[in-house]
């Protein structure tokens, strides 16, 4: 009877329809700080060097485990969800054709309240121990991600878009193993230098070519985005540009590191 009951509250309240979008925010926030410890304890058992680190050091360690896993959690999603779901198809079972700016599903809307709560923590973070973990680009990167991210999720407008964006969490996995190698001892080894390499051409796929397709979607349905609300229409042509911008800045920075470790290597 008691497991019974709780069954029913979950689907009642917790996962009923307009519970998701908070029920998946708390769970990305308290899965952030499981991996947080459980990455602490693991890496203090077998990696020899983490209990030599300064303690900013150590949080910054913890604090990119979190990054790297959702990335390959939001990464597979929006991958799935954009190209190989038909969610956001232009074509429909009955021949109509929907309108792919206010398609959305429970399944959508659980993904993007998790990233939400993933960035609410990093954030919380971030501003917790500024500037150490991250300067003002950052803080400028997180609350345009968590506002964009936060009005897909609770209007379900949107969608398409935003995870066309999130698929750009790609490159994180690989700027993190850069930062772990760097502290580990290891910037003059192989591996760092093919890690810049994959680095360039995952920023330059994620970040700079997939954003022109964006741009490309957003004109072929633009009649369809003018029918979202005045803020869903700022975010999707307003977001997106910025967001750019600040990728065309760092993969510029990209470059020139990769530049240099490849002259070091010669």
């Amino acid at each position: 009877m008691a497991i019974k009951s709780y069954e029913m509250l979950a689907e009642q309240y917790l996962l009923s329809d307009h519970m998701v979008p908070y029920t998946s925010m708390l769970f990305g926030i308290l899965a952030c700080k499981l991996v947080y410890h459980v990455n602490h304890l693991l890496s203090a058992a077998y990696f020899k060097g983490y209990s030599g680190l300064s303690r900013m050091k150590r949080i910054e360690w913890n604090n990119r485990a979190i990054s790297t896993l959702h990335a390959i959690f939001i990464t597979a999603m929006s991958l799935y969800l954009v190209f190989w779901s038909n969610l956001y198809s232009d074509y429909s079972d009955n021949q109509r054709i929907p309108i792919v700016t206010f398609q959305s599903s429970l399944l959508s809307t659980f993904v993007l309240g998790v990233s939400v709560g993933y960035f609410l923590s990093d954030l919380g973070m971030i501003i917790w121990f500024y500037p150490a973990l991250g300067g003002l680009e950052y803080v400028i990167h997180h609350l345009l991600s968590i506002t964009s991210v936060a009005y897909a999720m609770l209007t379900g407008e949107g969608q398409l878009y935003t995870y066309m964006v999130l698929i750009s969490e790609t490159t994180t996995p690989g700027i993190n193993l850069r930062w772990y190698l760097d502290t580990a001892g290891m910037k003059r080894t192989k591996t760092y230098m093919i890690n810049g390499v994959v680095i360039f051409i995952a920023w330059l796929v994620a970040r700079i070519l997939l954003f022109m397709f964006l741009f490309y979607h957003l004109y072929l349905h633009y009649e369809q985005v003018k029918q979202m609300h005045a803020v869903g229409q700022f975010l999707a042509f307003g977001v997106p540009p910025m967001l750019a911008v600040m990728n065309l800045m760092w993969f510029g920075k990209i470059l020139r590191g990769l530049k240099k470790t490849l002259a070091k290597r010669q």
